[in-house]
């Protein structure tokens, strides 16, 4: 375990190496799941703000999956989630051309539309953060069989989880954070 400040870091956060392999997984992680992407109480304002420019990029039936159900939805066991399509794709989800579901979200966000690229869950995604009354977990959860090849891809590519995260991390922890746990990762290497 790594602490920073009153963040705890699983050691599988630098041990273990992992690349997204969307080819291979077709974006599961926006299908598979107990409920819809998880979302902080502050992200319900980004969602109100962006979702009418997301709205284009969405299906029919994701569109009235939201007119029905609400742009988020509270679970008792997640708390604040995205509405799913009969339990399955999160309803912000899209499938592009080779049958592999992104974030309608995002895409919007990398053509120009919003400011917010989507859910720090889904971002942040196969590490997992909890709060406790006194600390953030931050743990390492791929999904056994879907992430499968993203856990060989990132062994062949010799790319450490935090790394492949750099960027989700410094927008969930900040600059200095990330620059603590790749600080403490190099240490760590060196023993």
């Amino acid at each position: 375990m790594i602490a920073i400040d009153d963040i705890l870091i699983s050691d599988e956060v630098v041990e273990e190496q992992f690349v997204c392999d969307l080819m291979k997984c077709k974006g599961g992680c926006c299908v598979d799941g107990d409920a819809g992407a998880p979302l902080e109480n502050s992200e319900l304002k980004e969602l109100n703000a962006a979702y009418k420019a997301v709205l284009p990029y969405l299906s029919a039936e994701a569109k009235i999956v939201l007119e029905t159900e609400g742009k988020y939805i509270y679970d008792s066991e997640f708390g604040w989630v995205t509405p799913t399509i009969s339990n399955g794709m999160c309803a912000y989800g899209i499938v592009d051309k080779h049958n592999i579901v992104k974030c309608g979200i995002e895409q919007a966000y990398n053509d120009g539309k919003i400011s917010w690229k989507k859910p720090i869950s889904c971002h942040l995604f196969p590490v997992r953060v909890k709060k406790t009354k006194k600390a953030e977990l931050v743990n390492y959860e791929p999904r056994e069989d879907l992430c499968q090849a993203a856990c060989v891809l990132g062994k062949k590519l010799k790319m450490p989880v935090y790394q492949f995260l750099k960027e989700p991390l410094i927008r969930k922890f900040g600059k200095d954070f990330y620059n603590a746990l790749a600080a403490t990762a190099g240490h760590l290497e060196t023993k």
